[in-house]
């Protein structure tokens, strides 16, 4: 059965892993385009571009996508388990250890974690300026970005600057060119996209208003990390401020609670968006795994909506001009929110003194210098934190 293929396969990439979206889509075009071949090069880079154009984790969407491609609908779900489970379990696990020892914050290791993040953050806010803030009105779009949110702090204003970076970019970009790519046959009626994306946007519009309604913490969980699946573009550390807003910022999770939880889902394989389960672990009002998984299923539907959406359109719309422009408007805005969210939480949470400085300093040094993967940067960050901190504060 070609779904059990897709599960088996992706379940040894959820496992193996390392190193972010970037690093997920080499990895899956050795598996499925070089050793598979189960689509050609350019259909495959017409996924990843697909999947760039649309908000959510982008390596997730194409892993989706070529699941849908390969098994119909229940390859696209083997696909997406396959490759989300392992680091899911390992998040939830973290959350639930935590817990079990009676974690207060303070612990060597822990700060160790969250100085790591600082370093983590800093490189990708570096790397993503380089490519998608480039030139003077871009980096101006991410300043301006960058500005709205630091000094309108809300998960609104983190919106509000996608959408004006977007329509900055729409009045004031350029167009990148775009080259053309073979047509192959897409497994979706358009009908069925109509409808996942109808569905998609029913969702956005009611869940805020039940949620107000019927105040129940499962469907608060639902309506809060469906949102943020559903509005952050760029995917990987991208997440991160939406996601302090809507847990951080409304009270259910601690600072330090996350940021440790950030640093430790820098050294699991598979997406980063698996942090969810261990935000949602650590809601207060249900069990930690029923937590772990509604915020796991919440913040990973929209992707699944949006690929089932895009690509009978796709092809149109990657030739429109001023979709293009007001993309490259966005993801320069996305780099003035990540921006912003390594100074407020990352920095203000995990530069506590001297000690954390320092182990943030060795950690950027050895992902920019030395270019050591992240997971080894963090798990070496966390034993250092357990030495050095124990001695200088």
């Amino acid at each position: 059965m070609r779904a059990l293929e897709v599960f088996r396969v992706f379940l040894l990439l959820g496992l193996t892993s390392f190193g972010g979206p970037v690093a997920h889509l080499g990895y899956f075009r050795d598996a499925f385009v070089v050793r598979r071949q189960w689509l050609t090069e350019a259909a495959y880079a017409d996924l990843v571009a697909l999947c760039q154009f649309l908000p959510g984790p982008a390596s997730s969407q194409v892993g989706m996508a070529i699941g849908l491609r390969r098994a119909g609908y229940l390859g696209m779900a083997a696909a997406w388990v396959g490759f989300t489970l392992p680091s899911a379990l390992l998040m939830l696990g973290f959350a639930l250890g935590a817990r079990a020892i009676g974690v207060t914050g303070d612990e060597g290791w822990l700060l160790g974690l969250k100085a790591a993040a600082v370093a983590v953050v800093a490189h990708a806010v570096i790397g993503m300026a380089r490519t998608l803030a480039a030139g003077p009105r871009r980096a101006t779009i991410a300043v301006a970005a960058l500005a709205v949110v630091l000094l309108l702090p809300s998960a609104a204003s983190q919106v509000a600057a996608i959408v004006l970076g977007a329509l900055a970019g729409l009045l004031w970009l350029s167009a990148d060119p775009v080259t053309d790519e073979e047509d192959e046959a897409v497994p979706v009626r358009r009908r069925t996209a109509l409808t996942a994306l109808t569905i998609w946007v029913g969702l956005l519009i009611s869940l805020p208003v039940l949620a107000a309604l019927v105040h129940d913490p499962t469907l608060g969980i639902v309506d809060s990390f469906y949102r943020v699946g559903s509005l952050v573009f760029g995917g990987g550390h991208v997440v991160l401020p939406l996601l302090e807003a809507e847990t951080v910022g409304t009270g259910l999770v601690g600072h330090g609670d996350f940021l440790a939880g950030y640093g430790a889902a820098q050294a699991v394989p598979g997406p980063l968006f698996t942090f969810s389960a261990y935000l949602g672990a650590l809601v207060p009002g249900q069990s930690a795994p029923l937590g772990a998984l509604v915020a796991l299923l919440a913040i990973f539907l929209p992707s699944a909506l949006l690929v089932v959406a895009g690509l009978p359109f796709w092809q149109r719309l990657r030739r429109s001009a001023r979709a293009r422009r007001a993309l490259a408007g966005a993801g320069a805005a996305v780099v003035g929110l990540l921006a912003a969210a390594l100074y407020d939480p990352v920095l203000t949470q995990g530069i506590t003194g001297a000690g954390t400085m320092v182990v943030a300093a060795i950690a950027f040094v050895a992902l920019t210098v030395w270019k050591a993967p992240a997971w080894a940067v963090v798990i070496g960050a966390s034993v250092l934190g357990a030495g050095l901190l124990q001695i200088v504060p």
